[in-house]
């Protein structure tokens, strides 16, 4: 069966992924001011958090419309499988499902369309895809990649980072569920977790963010203990920061036992760049 894979653009992309001939990135819309742009191939991270910094405007961003969901269903795909940021910081995930109804609404065909809760952001969605990928190409069938996939997005995978500023998370109500007294500190430097839930809880703290870093390292540790590693993916996405990118991917691969390889630095996409901010990092593994 021929499929296809979408994502929403929070997913970053590998360079691999930019190859693939059956993938579709389906761009939300970022905006500062007047200054209105669709996060998509043409993105600048370094010219759009360069406005941020300078701008006294709150920068925003805006969900993709069921129709642009529904026109990523079409094609001669017989199974599409569809990823999107957690429910919990966007309403993205709703408008993929109410553009699938549209697609099957508008189209007498025999079609599987999936959506996926990412119950993340960033890398995490990456992982999703190469996952549905490996099992779609290695004949397994719809079903099975389903329930293989939401399984492992829970189970099999994990999120954690670490921010200069949560000005954008909190001006933009994406800190609804930190307590008040953590808000209020800002300052430290808060080591962050994806919940199993798609929300965001706190993991640690530090006054300094290369113990920050250091703490990420030993969670991921910490969580992938007696996993085999080999082969498996991780993936550090950074905002304008290279060099803390290298410094992550340094401590990561001293503590785990990922393969130095399978460590990718990426740079975030424009609605991870919006919420994460100037020097922000994000890392996503798999267990």
């Amino acid at each position: 069966m021929a499929y296809k894979i979408v994502v929403d653009s929070c997913c970053d992309l590998t360079e691999d992924m930019k190859k693939w001939s059956n993938l579709e990135t389906v761009p939300l819309t970022l905006q500062i001011g007047d200054y209105i742009i669709e996060d998509d191939a043409d993105f600048d991270q370094d010219d759009f958090i360069s406005r941020m910094v300078s701008s006294s405007e709150l920068a925003k961003s805006a969900c993709p419309s069921p129709q642009a969901f529904a026109k990523a269903c079409e094609g001669d795909e017989d199974e599409v499988f569809i990823i999107t940021i957690t429910d919990k910081l966007s309403g993205t995930y709703n408008s993929a499902l109410q553009g699938a109804e549209i697609y099957r609404d508008e189209h007498d065909d025999d079609k599987k369309i999936h959506i996926f809760n990412s119950l993340a952001t960033s890398g995490l969605e990456t992982i999703m895809a190469h996952r549905i990928k490996a099992l779609a190409d290695s004949g397994a069938g719809f079903d099975e990649i389903v329930e293989d996939v939401e399984k492992y997005c829970v189970e099999g995978c994990g999120l954690y980072f670490c921010l200069e500023s949560l000005d954008a998370l909190k001006g933009n109500g994406r800190l609804f569920n930190l307590a008040a007294s953590v808000i209020e500190a800002l300052r430290v430097k808060l080591v962050c977790r994806r919940t199993d839930y798609g929300n965001i809880s706190v993991a640690g703290k530090d006054i300094n963010q290369k113990r920050a870093l250091a703490k990420i390292a030993n969670l991921i540790a910490k969580d992938t203990q007696g996993c085999d590693l080999a082969g498996k993916m991780c993936i550090i996405s950074h905002v304008c920061c290279p060099d803390k990118a290298e410094h992550m991917k340094e401590l990561i691969a001293s503590a785990c036992g990922y393969d130095r390889q399978s460590i990718i630095i990426l740079k975030a996409s424009g609605l991870n760049s919006l919420y994460a901010s100037n020097g922000g990092i994000i890392v996503s593994f798999c267990k």
